[in-house]
């Protein structure tokens, strides 16, 4: 397929607006210095919305695209799906696990694991992390999990759709779906689907933009440069501002779906021209998953590094706060891309014998 510009710094920029999420919250429960008050610093869930679009319009793109030759085929999407994310998924729940339940009780460091061992592993290794993390809360590099589980939901539920769907009707089967999802969503008696962050409307929606522009019914947005600039320029201003931030649920998502959808499309196919090339920028992309995966242990360190240095009071509070930034930053990317290299790489091999 088309490679599509602009979607590999995309990523690294929503995993770094989850990392300055995380980042002052935890050092705020800790009592180290921090900084939350600009609106940026609280779109990490924003990013996480925006990275679901993101990979509903990826999928559904794949899926679609193979299904017009005759040649989608769901052993092989499953294979490569679980190729992908499964090593990296099940490292870190692995990891979780250990540190919580024997690596902090090993140091005395006080936590609570408050929920039966075994019945946290199923919830983790069934793809129910979601579910595990809200019922439970039991720590941060378990609890970051509950969006690769919502994603892994959706590949469970749009593979054998979209297989059982005649070509000329998967756009409108998708449309009515995510519709339909979308509402019940914001029903009340529905009230554990907004528990579990269960929002496959965005993944869903995400795709519909990739089939209206598969298409051709998306041109009209490329007449003019004005367009694509304002819908860049109202993305800015939502993870900037407070404007985006309604008192209607119903509202708030509604206006993120089609947004969010917007500007994925605008960099991806409406960007005129303007494409990142830099090599850095797209490797950190490529490595994006490890980061997201990686942050909050490299987070944890560096906190727990400044909390032993603190007594000493060898920094001020805003060189405290850099220097967090910048050595979890550092430690994040170093840890992601060993293992994007050495464990991920092996796996991404295999996946390629399968598309």
């Amino acid at each position: 397929m088309k490679y599509l510009p602009n979607l590999d710094p995309l990523r690294f920029i929503l995993a770094s607006l989850v990392i300055i999420y995380h980042l002052p919250q935890l050092c705020r429960n800790q009592g180290l210095p921090y900084y939350l008050d600009a609106p940026i610093f609280n779109r990490g869930n924003e990013a996480v919305y925006m990275f679901f679009v993101l990979s509903g319009f990826l999928i559904i793109r794949i899926i679609y695209s193979a299904k017009l030759r005759h040649a989608f085929s769901i052993r092989n999407f499953y294979i490569r799906r679980v190729l992908r994310i499964f090593p990296l998924y099940y490292l870190i729940v692995a990891f979780g696990f250990l540190f919580y339940w024997i690596v902090l009780p090993f140091l005395n460091i006080p936590f609570e694991n408050n929920y039966n061992f075994v019945e946290g592993v199923s919830l983790a290794i069934f793809f129910l992390p979601n579910v595990f993390a809200e019922l439970y809360k039991p720590g941060g590099i378990l609890e970051v999990l509950w969006s690769i589980g919502i994603e892994e939901q959706f590949y469970i539920i749009v593979a054998p759709l979209l297989f059982l769907i005649r070509n000329k009707w998967v756009l409108a089967v998708l449309m009515f779906v995510t519709i339909a999802y979308f509402i019940v969503f914001h029903i009340e008696q529905f009230f554990y689907l907004k528990q579990f962050y269960m929002v496959y409307f965005f993944l869903f929606f995400g795709g519909i933009i990739a089939l209206l522009e598969e298409k051709k019914k998306l041109e009209f947005l490329k007449t003019r440069k004005v367009v694509p600039v304002l819908i860049v320029v109202l993305t800015l201003l939502y993870f900037t501002t407070t404007i985006f931030l309604f008192n209607s649920r119903v509202l708030y998502n509604l206006t993120t779906t089609i947004l969010f959808g917007m500007f994925i499309h605008t960099v991806a196919h409406n960007n005129h021209g303007i494409t990142v090339r830099h090599k850095f920028l797209n490797y950190l992309g490529q490595i994006s998953y490890g980061i997201y995966m990686f942050h909050v242990i490299a987070l944890n360190t560096v906190v727990f590094l400044f909390l032993k240095l603190k007594p000493y009071q060898l920094f001020n509070d805003l060189v405290t706060i850099i220097l967090i930034y910048v050595l979890t930053f550092a430690i994040t990317i170093l840890m992601a891309h060993i293992s994007y290299k050495y464990f991920e790489s092996y796996f991404l091999k295999l996946k390629n014998k399968f598309r």
